[in-house]
Order: structure tokens, then C-alpha cells, then sequence
């Protein structure tokens, strides 16, 4: 039962009290820099995964699909380091090297299951190996399914070519192809969203005990890249001056440390909407019902 609009002032405040007493700021730097360590590791796994089926443009679609989410304006300088590292990056998807860059790419999964164990209120009870193995699958399901989109985003374009090429009167509505890739990075950030809230941390949730925090987090995911992409386009040279080689380097810990901030937050949304809900349960009917004193013994 979804709550009132009248409750939903107290249902984010309660939930940002439980994200400041929960250490959310400090766990939201901690995914911010797990998660910048973790990309280039992953996307050299991507780009040797690609490389084995014989298709480096794969990996290339692949980069720019996760990251067309991004302003321009953090992706930019990020796009053209990792352009720079995956040139030197082999192809073999059995080097030790790659096997090291999916473990340390399972290092942001793991962060993400801290903060979500944390915002539900949960123990972590398996044991750490069990753990580290699910977040390596994470990994590698992952690129397999970045793949798999990008194959059908580099497809697209040329299948809009052709159907163009046979009717010319769909020339001027080209852009739907910017559209498409603009929702396909939407669309992968939901569906990890929902698979994250869903069965990262311990325990079991249902759909639509986790859908009011992904849209939470999308709403000011969105919100915030927006503003932060115009405030780098009036104030963005003063990253420059402040860290000089390491701007790029700061501007992205800087987005994501506030995008993290948005998925924990996100999370304790859900924790409070679960908890009023409970408070608001019948009792279960096989709860018995209290027993009266007999009338002669009340005022014992």
C-alpha cells in the first residue's frame, strides 16, 4: 500500500536521519572509490572479452555505453584514460592480469553490498568467501550482458541505415537513434538497480519492496548529474587549478561520490517504507487473543 503524499516529507527525512546514523557519507566515499578502482579493472576484463570473440569495436561500444550516462563533461576526461589504458590491453582472457581485474572489479560489488546491508539493517551472515565468488559472477555476468547490448547498439545504427535507405521520408527522425542509446544506459542502470536491491545483500525482498528507492535513486541521479554538469560548464576550470593533472581524477570521485550518496539513500527510503508498513500490520490470526482476569480477582 503506497503511502500518502502528506507522509512522503517525513518519509524522506526519516530516511536521511537513517542515512546520517548509518555513516552513509563516509560508506558513500568508500563506493565512490572502490567504484573508480573497480571501472578500469572491469572494462580490461570487457575489452579481453571482446577481444576473445574477435571484436574490438564490442569493447569500444561497450565503454561508451556505460558511460553515456554521464555529463559529458565528467565522462570526457574519463573516456579518453581508458582509452589510453585498453590500447596497451591484451586480448587473452586467461592472463593473470585479467583474472586480477575481475577480482578487483568484484571489490565496487562488494562495496554496494556493505552499504545496502547497512541501509536495510542487516547482518552479513555468509561466510566472506561465498560472498567474494557471487560478486566475481556479478562481474562477469555483467560483461557478458554489456556486450550482448552493445552488439545491439553498434547493430542499430546500421540497421536504421538500411531501413533509411529504403524510405527516405524517416531521414529527419535520426535522432531516435541517440534516443535508443540514451535509454539503453538508462535502462541497464535500472535493471542493475533492481538486481542490486534485489539479491546483493542477505536476506529476501520483493519487487515492489525495492522499487520506491531505484526510483529514488534514479530521480536524483538524473537530478543531480544535470546540475552538476552545469556547474562544471560555468565553474569547471577551477578543478583545473585546484588538482591541475588530477582534475579528471577529482571531478569523477566527486560525481560518483554523490551518486553512491543517492543509492544509499535509496535504500534506507525502502527501510523506512517497510518499516511504517509493519507498523501498520494486523495482527497474524493465529495470534491469540489476551486473556481477562476473572471479574472477582481485577483488583488483585
Amino acid at each position: 500500500m503506497l503511502p500518502s503524499i502528506f507522509a512522503l516529507p517525513r518519509i524522506a527525512w526519516d530516511a536521511y536521519w537513517r542515512f546520517v546514523d548509518d555513516d552513509g557519507w563516509a560508506i558513500a566515499s568508500h563506493i565512490a572509490l572502490s567504484g573508480l578502482m573497480s571501472l578500469f579493472p572491469f572494462l580490461i576484463f570487457v575489452t579481453s572479452l571482446a577481444a576473445f570473440f574477435g571484436s574490438q569495436d564490442l569493447a569500444d561500444e561497450a565503454t561508451n555505453l556505460i558511460l553515456d550516462a554521464w555529463p559529458q563533461q565528467v565522462s570526457g576526461p574519463i573516456a579518453r584514460e581508458i582509452q589510453n589504458v585498453l590500447l596497451n590491453t591484451r586480448g587473452d582472457v586467461l592472463t593473470v592480469g585479467v583474472v586480477l581485474a575481475i577480482y578487483f572489479s568484484s571489490n565496487g560489488v562488494e562495496a554496494l553490498r556493505v552499504a545496502l546491508n547497512r541501509a536495510y539493517g542487516l547482518k552479513e551472515m555468509r561466510p566472506w568467501w561465498l560472498t567474494r565468488l557471487e560478486s566475481i559472477a556479478y562481474v562477469v555476468i555483467s560483461a557478458i550482458v554489456i556486450l550482448a547490448l552493445a552488439f545491439l547498439v553498434v547493430l542499430g545504427p546500421l540497421i536504421w541505415t538500411t531501413i533509411v535507405a529504403f524510405v527516405p521520408a524517416l531521414e529527419p527522425y535520426s535522432y531516435t537513434v541517440t534516443l535508443v542509446r540514451l535509454g539503453t544506459a538508462t535502462l541497464v542502470i535500472v535493471i542493475a538497480l533492481l538486481i542490486v536491491h534485489l539479491w546483493l545483500p542477505c536476506g529476501l525482498r520483493r519487487l515492489g519492496e525495492i522499487m520506491p528507492g531505484v526510483i529514488v535513486t534514479v530521480a536524483l541521479s538524473i537530478a543531480y548529474g544535470l546540475a552538476f554538469a552545469a556547474y562544471l560548464a560555468q565553474a569547471g576550470q577551477t578543478y583545473v587549478t585546484t588538482y591541475a593533472g588530477l582534475a579528471s581524477v577529482m571531478i569523477a570521485l566527486v560525481f560518483l561520490y554523490a551518486i553512491a550518496a543517492t543509492f544509499i539513500y535509496g535504500g534506507h527510503i525502502n527501510a523506512v517504507l517497510k518499516g511504517r508498513s509493519e507498523m501498520k500490520a494486523p495482527c497474524p490470526p493465529d495470534m491469540p487473543a489476551p486473556v481477562e482476569a476473572p471479574k472477582g480477582e481485577k483488583g488483585l
